[in-house]
């Protein structure tokens, strides 16, 4: 196992220009510290590594947000996916959208095992008349409609989840989403 990360690592930096970017250059850092011995340093730039990697999955994202609709102001929360940890893992992005019928928060959750317990209940249209929600259909998904709550799963892994407004002010942002696109996320 030892030889083998530096071998993979090294192929991986010989076909990547030098320090085009921070993951490439934690990764350059990880590799001279794993090869002078200093194991501590190496497992921290790899922590930073990851860190980015983490950053740049949770801005892609941030990109199926949409924007806001005339009259209407999006902030996203740059702060949201850094608690991901705390919840097993996964990526997430988030914005709050604000305007003169109302204010609501979009979030998208994806690969976190919350999701996978959330996905048993929302992909079950009977379960989801137990609760007593209604089953909302948006771009071909499957929402739990709820009092100023929407919520799905899409590809079984990720939460859409729309709250604060009345259900009819979030659906039309929510129609906007390529959630096809977001598919292959």
């Amino acid at each position: 196992m030892t030889k083998i990360f530096p071998a993979i690592a090294a192929a991986f930096l010989m076909t990547a220009p030098a320090h085009a970017d921070p993951f490439i250059e934690a990764m350059e850092t990880a590799l001279e510290a794993y090869q002078d011995g200093d194991l501590q340093f190496a497992e921290d730039e790899l922590a930073q590594a990851q860190r980015v990697l983490a950053d740049m999955k949770a801005q892609g994202l941030a990109n199926f947000l949409p924007p806001a609709p005339e009259g209407w102001t999006r902030e996203i929360d740059t702060e949201g996916g850094q608690m991901m940890g705390f919840m097993g893992g996964g990526t997430m992005a988030k914005a709050v959208y604000s305007g003169d019928a109302g204010r609501f928060e979009l979030s998208l959750m994806a690969d976190n095992p919350m999701v996978a317990q959330l996905g048993m209940m929302l992909g079950n249209s009977a379960m989801i008349a137990q609760m007593g929600g209604q089953v909302e259909r948006i771009n071909r998904v499957r929402f739990l409609r709820e009092d100023q709550s929407l919520k799905a799963i899409v590809a079984n892994r990720i939460l859409v989840q729309a709250e604060g407004a009345d259900t009819d002010v979030m659906i039309p942002l929510l129609e906007q989403i390529d959630f096809r696109a977001m598919e292959n996320f």
